[in-house]
């Protein structure tokens, strides 16, 4: 029998909340194991049952996903939690605290029913996990601030090796997609993309794409992302 993927899922709207159990509950390796109505509670159940997915809504009453999300990832013992966030809205400053805090990603509500089952799988073994709508807006905003808002700190510590390694996750790589490009083995890909991971302090992939951008490590260019000079 295939190991379940354990989900939370925390939405103050109910209606919400049931199309999306009753999808996740549809499927033989998923399956939810609480829900809560604000981030309050669903921290609390997050912490009590420790899921490999946490569905969490940006905008909450009580404690929104910003904050829900800041305190499972300040958690030691929830490290194995995927935060996934769940939004109507466009790309705003919640969206970048979110994913600095910890998220894997973002998902917004109108997606269709096989991408988002697709996607919290994609979650459970950690991938970053940003829709292409959420990417490009991502891009766009990061290219719109002032230099001055990018910070390099990090880029020494990091190897020539890893810094490419990272520009490719930035452009939403996967580690064989890494392999190929690079012409070495996936193993050796995931090792750069571990070892950036730790020396970042970067919880997850995605929290590298931010740091990808934020430190001008890449430049979007006509919808490509290149490594910097």
């Amino acid at each position: 029998m295939t190991e379940q993927v354990r989900i939370v899922l925390v939405d103050d709207q109910p209606l919400i909340r049931g199309g999306f159990r009753a999808l996740l509950d549809a499927e033989d390796d998923l399956v939810v194991v609480a829900e809560a109505a604000n981030g309050e509670d669903g921290v609390a159940l997050i912490r009590q049952h420790r899921p490999d997915v946490a569905l969490i809504d940006i905008q909450m009453p009580v404690l929104t996903g910003v904050e829900a999300t800041r305190q499972i990832a300040g958690d030691p013992a929830l490290g194995g939690v995927h935060v996934v966030i769940l939004t109507n809205y466009g790309i705003d400053e919640y969206v970048f605290e979110a994913l600095r805090a910890g998220a894997s990603g973002f998902l917004v509500k109108d997606i269709e029913p096989a991408d988002f089952l697709r996607a919290v799988r994609s979650a459970a073994r950690g991938d970053a996990l940003l829709s292409p709508a959420i990417t490009r807006k991502l891009i766009s905003e990061f290219v719109a601030r002032p230099p001055a808002a990018r910070t390099a700190a990090g880029l020494e510590a990091l190897t020539n090796r890893e810094r490419e390694v990272v520009a490719l996750v930035a452009r939403g790589m996967s580690n064989e997609e890494i392999a190929e490009c690079m012409v070495i083995s996936p193993l050796t890909a995931k090792t750069h993309v571990s070892r950036a991971m730790t020396k970042l302090a970067a919880r997850d992939r995605a929290q590298l794409v931010v740091f990808a951008y934020e430190s001008g490590l890449v430049e979007p260019r006509a919808g490509r992302s290149s490594p910097a000079q």
